[in-house]
């Protein structure tokens, strides 16, 4: 590659042609690897769908857990995704981790939703309308008069406790003022006291 330097010469001589010939050999070869490259078709990935599970963020609220250095990175507390192998703080955070771009590339689908078809919309519509009528089926007339009956002897029942209540604490208090009425009447040395109220 480099020749000895001579004596008056006291620098490095470089052979040049063979520097060119990498150089080319380095330029065919990276040439080659864009080719082909470009030949690959680009990884296809799914439309965005909708979950088939539920999400669970209640099961370890409020729970105590130790951790040591040897704890599991999935039970060091936290949320744990699985799929993305890490540990988000809280439920807000993994909800946005979830939804987010990463977790869907590691799931292998693109952040694009699926256009609906006019046919899809309209069959849409469609279900969502005879669920509607079925309910209104299911929630028959006599059942409705049912339950409205049921409701007004409940409140029936209800204010008549409620005034059983009150005519038995006005009977309580009314007797105790009556016997110490009469007490003071005695002492006093007449009958009663004069009053125009019945009883």
């Amino acid at each position: 590659m480099a020749a000895k330097a001579t004596y008056e010469d006291h620098r490095r001589k470089w052979d040049k042609e063979e520097y060119k010939k990498l150089a080319n050999d380095r330029l065919r070869e990276e040439c080659m690897k864009t080719e082909k490259s470009e030949d690959d078709p680009p990884v296809k990935r799914e439309l965005l769908k909708a979950r088939s599970y539920k999400v669970d963020l209640d099961s370890q609220l409020g729970k105590s857990i130790v951790i040591s250095k040897t704890t599991a990175s999935a039970d060091t507390g936290g949320y744990y995704c699985n799929v993305c192998d890490c540990v988000v703080k809280d439920s807000i955070n993994f909800l946005d981790h979830i939804n987010g771009k990463k977790h869907q590339r590691n799931l292998g689908m693109s952040m694009k939703v699926e256009r609906s078809t006019l046919d899809q919309v309209k069959k849409r519509f469609e279900t969502n309308k005879k669920k509607r009528e079925e309910k209104k089926r299911q929630y028959d007339f006599e059942e409705r008069m049912k339950e409205v009956k049921e409701d007004e002897e409940r409140l029936k029942a209800y204010r008549r406790e409620k005034r059983k209540a009150k005519k038995k604490k006005t009977e309580e208090s009314t007797s105790a003022s009556t016997e110490v009425d009469s007490e003071m009447a005695a002492m006093m040395g007449f009958g009663g006291f004069g009053t125009s109220k019945k009883r």
